[in-house]
């Protein structure tokens, strides 16, 4: 039987009643298979003494007498302390609501104690401890339960908890498991991995990583359940692929030539980059092949991946068909709307623009015309996959900010229309370590140079303390006839009163650094449309500072604007400090951003700030963000929710991930009908949303005839 198979419920075992089915519930727990996948997060080792002496090396180990009991506090705050003594010192164990423990452990007892001690109040000290009868062989839960005789070995697991369980109760109940299923189990690796490798048989790594008889046994067990992990993800990543490519019963009608394309690039002051040029070929070779293409475009801030974008749209509309280009804010969405109409109107395609509540009448008629084909390209939000959005021939789906979307989410824009091509965007640069993992069912394509002439921001880190020097080197930006921007990591100010929040900062601003400039001030709480006001005023040059949150670190381009402050810079990821970077820079002058930390903070939190002040490639920034923050928060998500499997980390196993991959797409390349049994956790990981703001609360936005049968705004 593979674990997966194991689908009773976790009430048949003994002890798991309906009261503690529901706590396990919690924890994600509701069968066997999903009980003895919940991994420990560590081990005690009881094999080795640790006397009361040496209580600040992190943890006690020893042989105790309890010498008295003595209470403190009164009616239900009453509780226990019981003192005990090994050869080199005294310790007082405080027993917070477990006075039963006075019963349990009565005055000259001789018991073996675990846990971790502090010194207060003149004492050695502790609230939380396991302790046993001497010889006994058992465990006693003096952090929960009572002294008893259930014996675990040398070394015991120690599980991720929630209220009303105990260590000894989940111990029970996967003790249980294990000697009712566990003989049962099959293998889910291949053999010839497993032999390769020296890898434990499934039985045999469950019981080593739950209940290990040594430190070696811990080690090989997660060799082989890690390895396990990487295996299925890969295989499920590969059987994606595969399901793509045999979406399509034959080759798909290239257009005759690309004649909009050349037309486009006819129309534009200036040549494409070389590694543009490549990125669109591959998305052309794509587009004339025999299965829907599915490419993630990665490329640095401002390299230009949106052109190459819309070239892929045109290719799209000359065979034919329409284009759906989806962003993650409507600000973003607008942007490209905007510029896509300006530059391709001209060729004779028809635009439009959908968010998620515009008018009745004015979102019926955009509809009408949508599944009629009387539009080619259409920009906005989700709203592009509304139940009640149909196209006539949807041909690319075109995700920006990649990361922002989760898979069902992309999923819900390929499903209107058959079998389209999706091309996805990202200015996060994503490492390939992580690529293998999320997006290793997909080509990639990398623009690694820049428009010439851009010249490279220059950037400073400056003290909270120094911030009147930065002020002033603004004010001479501004007095040339710049724009600059200040961002702030709170809306308005909280619990966390040290920060600074864009409010108030703005006030403040607006009325004593910079008087005489016109300010406005941009964060999510701000209506859309004055969003859209705010930023075209700020386009225009009529507003020189925007203060704002990291609502401007996307789908913002102001060519004027020279200088970018980021106070608190300590409190953003490092990619998000590069994406803000390059809201500046964008023009012809000299750009120059400013990160402002806190005084107090720590060297390591200085070094990772240098990580910007020394790299201006987005590709070094991420993978050291990587490094620093996860996979999760780079991939768009917490990494709490999206990126943990079992035990395995992509990021940290990444020879081990590419081993993986190596042998999961030779087994399927062998046996495409490959049937290998389900890893739920696998599952997830690949098929898990990030949360994003529904449809429904995005503003309400009128649209018009364009005077070309799509429509505008």
């Amino acid at each position: 039987m593979f674990l997966g198979e194991l689908k009773e419920p976790v009430t048949r075992l003994k002890g798991a009643g309906p009261a503690t089915a529901a706590k396990l519930a919690r924890l994600g727990i509701s069968t066997v298979d999903t009980l003895l996948r919940h991994y420990p997060r560590d081990w005690e080792d009881w094999s080795r003494t640790v006397p009361l002496k040496d209580w600040s090396r992190g943890r006690v180990c020893t042989e105790v007498k309890v010498l008295a009991h003595d209470w403190f506090g009164a009616a239900r705050m009453r509780t226990l302390k019981i003192y005990v003594e090994d050869e080199t010192a005294r310790a007082c164990l405080v027993c917070f609501n477990r006075p039963f423990m006075e019963r349990q452990l009565p005055v000259g007892t001789r018991c073996r104690l675990y846990g971790h001690f502090y010194y207060k109040y003149g004492d050695i000290q502790s609230t939380a401890f396991e302790i046993e009868p001497s010889g006994s062989g058992g465990l006693a839960g003096g952090g929960s339960a009572g002294l008893s005789g259930r014996g675990f070995g040398p070394i015991r697991p120690v599980y991720p908890l929630t209220a009303g369980l105990s260590q000894n109760i989940l111990r029970d109940l996967v003790r249980h498991a294990l000697a009712q299923f566990g003989p049962s189990l099959e293998d889910e690796l291949p053999e010839s991995v497993i032999c390769r490798d020296g890898l434990l048989r499934k039985p045999e790594a469950m019981r080593a990583i739950h209940f290990p008889a040594s430190q070696e046994d811990i080690e090989q067990a997660k060799k082989t359940l890690m390895y396990e992990e990487l295996f299925y993800l890969e295989v499920m990543i590969g059987k994606r692929a595969m399901q793509r490519k045999s979406a399509s019963s034959g080759p798909r009608s290239a257009a005759s030539g690309s004649l909009l394309q050349r037309r486009l690039l006819d129309r534009l002051p200036f040549s494409l980059t070389p590694g543009q040029q490549e990125a669109i070929a591959e998305i052309n070779g794509d587009m004339d092949g025999p299965f829907p293409m599915a490419r993630l475009l990665q490329g640095d801030v401002g390299s230009g991946k949106t052109l190459v974008s819309f070239l892929a749209a045109l290719k799209a509309v000359e065979a034919g068909g329409q284009a759906a280009l989806m962003a993650p804010t409507e600000l973003l969405a607008r942007q490209h709307a905007e510029t896509a109409a300006r530059l391709l109107e001209p060729l004779g395609v028809r635009m439009a623009f959908l968010t998620g509540n515009l008018k009745i009448s004015g979102r019926a008629q955009l509809l009408k015309a949508l599944v009629a084909g009387e539009i080619d390209i259409v920009a906005g939000t989700h709203a592009l996959f509304s139940r009640d959005v149909e196209y006539r021939n949807l041909r690319l789906a075109i995700i920006d900010e990649q990361h922002r979307f989760g898979v069902v989410q992309r999923q819900a824009i390929m499903a209107k229309g058959s079998t389209p091509g999706l091309l996805m965007m990202s200015a996060t640069p994503i490492p390939r370590s992580l690529a293998l993992t999320v997006f290793g069912d997909l080509d990639v394509s990398v623009i690694r140079d820049m428009p010439p002439g851009r010249k490279p921001v220059r950037t400073h880190l400056a003290k909270a303390s120094n911030e009147n020097a930065v002020y002033e080197f603004v004010r001479r930006g501004l007095d040339a006839g710049h724009q600059a921007y200040f961002v702030y990591p709170l809306i308005e100010g909280g619990d966390e009163s040290d920060l600074k929040d864009a409010v108030s900062a703005a006030r403040r601003l607006a009325e004593e650094v910079f008087p005489s400039f016109p300010l406005a001030l941009l964060h999510s709480k701000v209506d859309e449309e004055e969003k859209r006001r705010t930023m075209d005023a700020f386009r225009r040059g009529e507003i020189k500072i925007l203060a704002a949150t990291s609502v401007v670190e996307v789908g913002v381009d102001v060519p004027n604007a020279t200088c970018m402050v980021v106070e608190h810079a300590e409190r953003f990821g490092l990619s998000a400090l590069h994406q803000l970077r390059g809201r500046v820079g964008r023009g012809d002058a000299q750009s120059y951003c400013f990160l402002v930390y806190a005084d107090s903070l720590t060297e390591d939190g200085k070094t990772r700030l240098k990580v910007m002040l020394e790299n201006s490639d987005g590709f070094v920034i991420a993978e050291e963000d990587l490094k620093l923050r996860g996979p999760g928060q780079i991939a768009g998500v917490e990494q709490s929710g999206y990126f943990k499997l079992g035990l395995a980390d992509p990021v940290r196993d990444m020879r081990e991930l590419a081993r993986a991959r190596d042998d999961a797409f030779a087994m399927l390349e062998a046996d495409p009908g490959l049937e290998l049994p389900e890893n739920r956790r696998v599952a997830e990981v690949l098929e898990l949303a990030p949360p994003f703001p529904p449809a429904a609360h995005e503003p309400n936005i009128p649209a018009k005839s364009s005077g070309k049968g799509g429509y505008t705004f």
